[in-house]
């Protein structure tokens, strides 16, 4: 988990395709073998190191979680002191206590999260066994600030639609980067007073 979190913007860079073949000598009567060859069945189905496909973001989670405690004790102690003798001089209540201790307590949290949109990535690497490492970034600067948004992920190229689209949720080991700068960005967090006062607060 360390490691996702010390993720560069390097490792979000685009990779291009490799540059057209030089060109070959015949190799048969008809039809010429050469490096860049794709099966027509393959179509336009984005499959190889450099080709675009672009990612449906529709993640949502929720988290929830709910505790209670109680507690109750209670207790007493009762002596009566005899009617004569030096011990006679204390009353029932002189030599009587009793005490009670309870105890009660309730936590609970709830989050949830939601991110959708687009973003088109390249292949970084293609696999014997049918995957693809891709990963790309939209950098999108507004008036009032600058947002990006950086995603890498493992996905299967028998899982891509014909229009070279696929949900991130059917990518693996998927790290999405979203966040912004600018006024809004900076209006939604505390100022450095009121982090202060809220660390010291012992409430």
């Amino acid at each position: 988990m360390g490691s996702h979190s010390s993720i560069s913007a390097q490792d979000f860079t685009p990779v291009t395709a490799a540059p057209a073949p030089e060109p070959v000598v015949a190799n048969g009567a008809i039809f010429q073998v050469a490096s860049g060859y794709s099966a027509l069945t393959n179509g336009t189905r984005a499959s190889r190191k450099g080709d675009i496909i672009t990612i449906l973001l529709v993640e949502k989670t929720r988290a929830s979680k709910s505790n209670s405690a109680s507690k109750d004790r209670n207790g007493g102690f009762s002596l009566t002191p005899p009617t004569s003798g030096l011990f006679s001089l204390f009353s029932p209540s002189d030599v009587a206590t009793s005490g009670s201790q309870n105890f009660s307590g309730t936590g609970s949290a709830d989050q949830s999260n939601s991110l959708q949109g687009q973003i088109s990535v390249t292949v970084a690497e293609s696999y014997p066994n049918g995957t693809m490492l891709v990963r790309g970034q939209k950098l999108t600067s507004l008036n009032r600030g600058d947002e990006h948004t950086q995603f890498s992920g493992l996905i299967r190229a028998i899982d891509v639609s014909a229009d070279n689209t696929i949900p991130s949720n059917k990518v693996a080991d998927a790290r999405i980067i979203y966040g912004g700068t600018g006024e809004i960005a900076s209006a939604s967090k505390q100022g450095w007073l009121q982090k202060f006062f809220s660390f010291i607060s012992p409430f």
